[in-house]
């Protein structure tokens, strides 16, 4: 089969999207809806501190997903996503500073940034896989900081870069800063929901499954390769763009290699989910666990850890077909 025949919509059988039974189809939507009505409501009876944190809650989730959906189509992992959620956020404070755009306009630049980046990291690096590729996913995010410390004209230095202008004239900021990430949340959700659906994600997960086997029907493993990485650092970038908005500021301390760390322990928590629920459930164990565990010192990272082998503990529970679906499956 070749490329041209998948972008036609002429695939086998055995390798077209499966189609989720009603029922589940139903329960899925009626929890995200359930969701988003809750999360809307939310302003109106929590405090300014929670609205300001909820809001990096969503911007964190949209960068988890990018992370989500490497595992899920690429089978790889990244140690190094938050390279490519600074390179958005650097893209809406550069943008603003020098054009005075708000994040409206800067955001699909910042998108396009991190589909770029992406594309430049996977391309020679096309022939790594596993722990090769999360080391040099790694390797990016170590070098950071000082690549930005090394243009301080440009990325502000140690101070980093702010980001002031408003999104939508007349709304107070605080509303702006929970309400667009979560906006920009649902569109990703929404996005890559259609995505999943497509020709091309079942391209992605045949390459996934069987590599020999895809490239017998035409499909090139170094093309998956590339879009994978491609679309999963614009998301990010997606993210970092709007958790530059909703904090404020952007600096070489925002992204740090922990910073990838922590995105692909949210990623584990919300169990790859591409879900709604699963990227807030993610987005909330990311930003919210460090803020509660704040006042247990030195227990802090011991009850951190344990929460986290809950979670992955609870999943290796699940049946095998959940664990499957839960991984990457359609």
């Amino acid at each position: 089969m070749s490329e041209a025949s998948i972008s036609s919509g002429v695939l086998p059988a055995t390798h077209r999207p499966a189609q989720a039974p009603t029922g589940m189809a139903w329960r899925q939507g009626a929890a995200g809806a359930l969701c988003l009505a809750v999360l809307a409501a939310l302003p109106f009876v929590a405090g300014g501190y929670w609205t300001f944190t909820l809001g990096l809650c969503f911007a964190n989730a949209i960068a988890i997903l990018g992370v989500s959906f490497l595992v899920r189509y690429g089978g790889e992992v990244s140690i190094g996503h938050g390279v490519f959620a600074a390179a958005g956020a650097y893209t809406v404070a550069l943008v603003e500073k020098y054009l005075g755009l708000s994040v409206l306009a800067s955001l699909p630049v910042a998108a396009v940034v991190g589909a770029l980046l992406g594309i430049a990291f996977a391309f020679p690096s096309r022939n790594l896989a596993g722990i090769y590729l999360a080391v040099a996913t790694m390797a990016l995010a170590l070098a950071l900081p000082e690549v930005l410390l090394h243009f301080p004209t440009v990325t502000g230095g140690f101070e980093g870069l702010y980001v002031k202008l408003d999104a939508l004239p007349g709304i107070s900021k605080s509303m702006q800063r929970y309400y667009l990430p979560l906006a920009g949340l649902v569109a990703v959700v929404l996005l890559l929901n259609q995505f999943r659906r497509s020709r091309q994600a079942t391209a992605l997960l045949l390459i996934r499954t069987s590599a020999h086997a895809a490239e017998s029907f035409g499909i090139r493993r170094s093309w998956a390769r590339l879009s994978c990485m491609a679309l999963s650092a614009a998301v990010a970038a997606v993210g970092g763009a709007l958790l530059a908005f909703s904090s404020s500021t952007v600096s070489p301390n925002s992204f740090t290699l922990w910073t990838s760390i922590f995105l692909l322990v949210g990623s584990v928590v919300s169990l790859y989910s591409l879900s709604l629920v699963g990227a807030v459930l993610g987005g909330m164990f990311l930003t919210l666990m460090p803020l509660l565990l704040a006042g247990a010192g030195d227990w802090v990272p011991i009850l951190y850890g344990a929460a986290l082998l809950a979670v992955v503990l609870g999943f290796n529970a699940l049946p095998p077909h959940l664990q499957a679906r839960l991984q990457g499956g359609k």
